[in-house]
């Protein structure tokens, strides 16, 4: 081999090293350096440390199989399923929810951080948590959803924020799960308004046609992803829109979960 081949060979081998090395450094950080807790910011190689997981997920709540509100003690016992009143009078269009816990303080912080602030790392542990959750609460694997799915985000608040934070925590919770995950199934068809300032009849409305689906899911278990599940308005589109399409059943996966009172 001559000189220049040599060492042409060798710095492409030099460069090959460098980037493997540039992407496997942040990882290698990570695992060798203790970050701050999200919550109280002590030293933590998780998002959050031992104390505060401890201290705020879990707190053991019996929550509606559907809408995963939360349920009065009154509830407990030994049930085949668990639905709140409202649910029982009038039944969602989608048919069970998980949730991990409240959205209340101090844990709203986490999907504000997720949302606002680009703390990926949170999406991560939304959908480990939510993996783990499903799981122990179905009897086998025939239960999982075929395909997971994220609630889409209008346009303009994907361009402005530059990630849906549903997709963030759909991708690694079907790859937890072992099923597809579909950014793509679910369209917005309609910009609709902020949701966040609206009450529930509003909300209904302003939702009721927002959704279309783009692939064939006739006879499928879909899973539908959000960050927070306020008053279900949204995800009760896209279930009512999946099940017009011909979807077999609907489940939700949110991290939080605003209780009504």
């Amino acid at each position: 081999m001559s000189f220049r081949a040599h060492f042409l060979s060798s710095r492409s081998g030099l460069a090959r090293f460098a980037r493997g090395l540039e992407s496997a450094w942040p990882r290698t950080l990570q695992a060798v350096l203790p970050n701050a807790c999200t919550l109280c910011g002590n030293l933590s190689h998780n998002p959050l440390c031992t104390f505060c997981d401890e201290s705020y997920w879990n707190n053991g709540a019996l929550r509606c199989d559907v809408c995963a509100v939360p349920l009065p003690v009154t509830f407990r016992g030994r049930r085949a399923s668990y639905r709140c009143a409202d649910c029982i009078a009038e039944k969602p269009p989608f048919d069970a929810t998980f949730a991990l816990a409240d959205y209340r303080a101090p844990l709203d912080t986490l999907a504000v951080g997720l949302k606002f602030r680009a703390q990926l790392m949170l999406a991560r542990e939304f959908a480990r948590r939510l993996a783990r959750l499903a799981e122990d609460a179905w009897q086998d694997t025939s239960e999982c959803p075929d395909v997971i799915a994220p609630v889409p985000l209008a346009s303009r608040r994907l361009i402005e924020r530059g990630y849906n934070q549903a997709w963030q925590i759909a991708r690694p919770l079907a790859r937890a799960l072992r099923v597809p995950a579909d950014a793509t199934l679910l369209r917005r068809v309609i910009e609709t308004a902020p949701q966040s300032r609206l009450d529930l009849d509003a909300r209904r409305m302003n939702v009721g046609r927002a959704f279309e689906v783009a692939r064939r899911v006739e006879g499928q278990h879909i899973g539908i992803v959000d960050d927070v599940m306020t008053t279900g308005a949204t995800l009760e589109a896209l279930a009512r829109t999946l099940k017009a399409a011909g979807a077999r059943r609907v489940t939700n996966f949110v991290a939080l979960r605003t209780p009504k009172n």
